[in-house]
C-alpha cells in the first residue's frame, strides 16, 4: 500500500485553509501544506514548533486533518513553547494536541508518520527527521525556512535514516523557502536496510523417494 493522491480532498483542505487564514498576512505555506496533506490523505501529521513561530502552518494542517480524518500533533521543545502555542491556537478556536519532550523519546512514540513539517531554524531539526518513525505507506517531509542563504547545502540524505528511500525532492520559493521530500513506501510494513534479508519457507518434493522436504532460506 502507498500514498495515493486525491485532488478532491486537496481542494477542500486548501479552500478551508484560505478561509481560516484570511486575517493573516502570510499564509502561502499554510495553504500549500494543507493541500498536500489533503491530497495525500495523511493520517498522522506531525509538526515541529517553537516559541516565536507563526501558527498559520498549524491552522492549515489542522484544517486538512479534518478532511482526511487524521491526527495532527505538534511537538514543542519546552513548556514555554507549549503555553504560547496553545494560547495562539485557542485564539483561532483550535484546541491542539501538543507534546513536550526530547526528540528521541517523542518521535519514538509517534509511529507511522506520513506527513512531517520541520523548521530549519530549529537547532535540532535534523535529529527530528532522523528519529522520525515514518509510515510504511510512504511519507512526505517538509522543511520550512529553508532558503539557500539560511540553509546552504541542504541534503536530505544527510538528515534522514539510512533506510529511508527518497523518491524525489524539490525546493519551492514559498514563504522563506520549502525543502520537500517524498519517501517511498515499504513492502513489509517497515524500513529495511540494504543489507537485511527476509527469510522464507521453501517446499521441495523428491520425485525419486516421494518424500516432501520443507526448509528455510
Amino acid at each position: 500500500m502507498k500514498l495515493v493522491w486525491s485532488p478532491e480532498t486537496a481542494s477542500k483542505a486548501y479552500i478551508d485553509t484560505v478561509k481560516s487564514c484570511e486575517v493573516f498576512e502570510e499564509s502561502s505555506v499554510a495553504e500549500l501544506v494543507s493541500a498536500m496533506v489533503g491530497g495525500w490523505k495523511a493520517q498522522l501529521i506531525v509538526e515541529m514548533w517553537c516559541h516565536g513561530g507563526v501558527i498559520t502552518t498549524s491552522i492549515g494542517l489542522v484544517r486538512a486533518s479534518h478532511h482526511t480524518g487524521g491526527r495532527h500533533v505538534c511537538v514543542v521543545p519546552e513548556e514555554r513553547s507549549r503555553l504560547a502555542y496553545v494560547k495562539a491556537m485557542d485564539e483561532v478556536g483550535i484546541s491542539p494536541e501538543v507534546i513536550v519532550g526530547e526528540v528521541e523519546e517523542v518521535m519514538g512514540a509517534l509511529m507511522g508518520i506520513d506527513f512531517l513539517v520541520a523548521d530549519c531554524r530549529q537547532k535540532d531539526f535534523s535529529r527530528i527527521l532522523r528519529f522520525a518513525k515514518l509510515s510504511h505507506r510512504g511519507a512526505v517531509l517538509v522543511c520550512k525556512n529553508a532558503s539557500p542563504r539560511n540553509n546552504s547545502g541542504f541534503r536530505w540524505r544527510s538528515v534522514l535514516d539510512s533506510s529511508a528511500r527518497v523518491v524525489r525532492t524539490a525546493y519551492l520559493p514559498v514563504g522563506e523557502g520549502l525543502e520537500m521530500a517524498h519517501v517511498a513506501a515499504t513492502s513489509s510494513g517497515g524500513s529495511l536496510s540494504s543489507g537485511t534479508k527476509v527469510s522464507r519457507w521453501v517446499r521441495h518434493m523428491d520425485h525419486e523417494s516421494g518424500e516432501e522436504h520443507v526448509y528455510r532460506r
